[in-house]
């Protein structure tokens, strides 16, 4: 059988073991990177096809008729038509709960920094702020404690519950929204609107759905206190990122962690990428790649092709 490696360099490939993945008893062809203009040539041939983010879309998918598995070498599906591997009766495994930990400290790095000032003090410590100061330490940027306060999670998956374990060890209340339109059987979910208007903290770990896409937009910030924060570590298309700019920019919005855009890596440009922007934390796409977190999502790969060259059930199954 042939498989196909589209974009190895995604998973920061020279600190892991990837020795039981290149073993596996198939004729690897492994590219570091895959643009989609080139996926559809370099599939045509392939038996199984492992991607992070390079995108698998209808027309590829019907260009490689021996095409019997792909395996998603992350937890999100967006990047494979599901609907058209479903039609060509390919099936699709994908990643989970490999990220839990890195993600959750991640998130919560973001939380500490903005509500303790920390970059505006390390900043001031350095730039002559401290050293010019009458007194023995700066007062200058407001600072508040975590303890009492709520945080709103979208989300009661693996990583909204993870970063909730932590919030009970500041003294936060933990609260999750029930969103527009769905049912839940979770009778602690909150109604979205209201939920908004009571969260001190909103952390996002929802799916990009058609469902969530612009989930927060300019009303839904305008429900927020203006004290509160938002952190979005889930997928950029989630958040208006010009409808935050706009609420960071005018002080409706006290601040911002955001490790996710709409299009990565933004070459076209983002409302976000404006360091006149106050309070707010960027980073590129990395609250998940912990080593340690990356040799997990090998490994459940490794897994879940094993299972499939075997012919036995797929462990992580999509399709």
């Amino acid at each position: 059988m042939k498989a196909v490696l589209l974009d190895c360099d995604s998973l920061g490939p020279q600190d892991l073991d990837l020795s039981a993945l290149l073993a596996l008893p198939v004729d690897w062809t492994i590219y570091p990177d895959t643009s989609s203009r080139e996926v559809a040539e370099r599939i045509v041939d392939a038996d199984i096809v492992l991607t992070n983010k390079a995108p698998i879309t209808a027309l590829s998918l019907s260009q490689a008729s021996r095409l019997k598995m792909i395996s998603i070498m992350a937890t999100g599906t967006n990047a494979v038509d599901l609907q058209a591997a479903a039609e060509h009766n390919v099936a699709v495994s994908n990643a989970v709960k490999y990220g839990t930990g890195s993600v959750v400290q991640h998130v919560w790095a973001m939380i500490l920094a903005l509500t303790t000032k920390l970059a505006d003090y390390q900043r001031a410590a350095v730039d002559g702020t401290w050293q010019d100061s009458s007194l023995f330490c700066l007062l200058g940027f407001p600072v508040e404690e975590l303890q009492g306060k709520v945080l709103g999670i979208v989300g009661a998956g693996e990583l909204g519950r993870g970063v909730a374990k932590v919030a009970h060890a500041f003294g936060l209340e933990v609260i999750y929204a029930a969103l527009p339109g769905r049912q839940y059987n979770d009778q602690q979910r909150v109604d979205f609107d209201a939920f908004l208007g009571r969260a001190d903290i909103v952390s996002l770990h929802c799916p990009l759905t058609a469902e969530t896409t612009n989930l927060i937009d300019t009303a839904e910030l305008a429900l927020m206190k203006s004290s509160a924060i938002l952190i979005n570590s889930a997928r950029g298309g989630i958040v208006n990122e010009a409808a935050l700019a706009q609420a960071l920019l005018n002080g409706t919005l006290a601040g911002a962690g955001v490790d996710v855009l709409t299009n990565e890596p933004p070459r076209e440009g983002n409302p976000l990428l404006d360091r006149a922007i106050p309070n707010l934390i960027v980073t590129p796409h990395c609250a998940w790649v912990a080593r340690q977190s990356r040799q997990r999502l090998v490994e459940q790969t490794v897994e879940n092709l094993r299972a499939f060259l075997q012919g036995e059930p797929l462990p992580r199954a999509v399709l």
